[in-house]
């Protein structure tokens, strides 16, 4: 039976409070190292997006890709909501997968760094058309994927559907 998307939902806001602690770690230990850490980044929003993915979107990434694959089998949330991300078999995903729906699934988020970085560094009258779509993007993918998560018959999101994956009960 497929978990509805209340209960992903849970298990997701369980695996986020373990990523804000990582978040608040990261923030005690730069204040250590780094007290000021805009020095590293402040030059080029190139680089500000670049240092945000190693420290932000890599790890949480990697925590999603083998907790969800056949390596770990589920998140710390799915874990304590009985819940598991399975391919179209019902059989635990391969790295290869689980890559591929982790990237997609935070794609919207670093679509926002992305667009944060111009926000801060870009004049909002320097903005070309590119920098609205990828506004439009990022929220169309955050609303879809919400939706799919919502009315699909076996609640999938979208990412699931492209990656022909299913968080299942256990």
């Amino acid at each position: 039976m497929n978990a509805s998307f209340f209960i992903r939902l849970k298990a997701f806001g369980v695996d986020y409070i373990l990523i804000a602690l990582y978040l608040i770690f990261l923030l005690t230990i730069g204040v250590f190292l780094f007290p000021n850490p805009q020095s590293l980044i402040s030059d080029s929003f190139i680089k500000s997006q670049i240092f945000s993915f190693l420290i932000l979107t890599l790890p949480v990434s990697l925590y999603f890709i083998i907790f969800d694959s056949s390596l770990g089998k589920q998140t710390v949330g799915k874990r304590l909501l009985g819940i598991q991300v399975v391919n179209q078999h019902g059989a635990p995903l391969s790295i290869k997968r689980s890559i591929i729906r982790t990237s997609l699934k935070f794609l919207p988020w670093e679509l926002s760094h992305f667009l944060v970085y111009r926000f801060v560094y870009v004049p909002e009258q320097d903005w070309t058309i590119y920098v609205y779509l990828v506004m439009f993007l990022t929220y169309g993918l955050i609303f879809i994927y919400l939706l799919t998560a919502i009315f699909t018959k076996h609640k999938q999101s979208l990412y699931d559907l492209l990656t022909k994956t299913e968080v299942i009960k256990k």
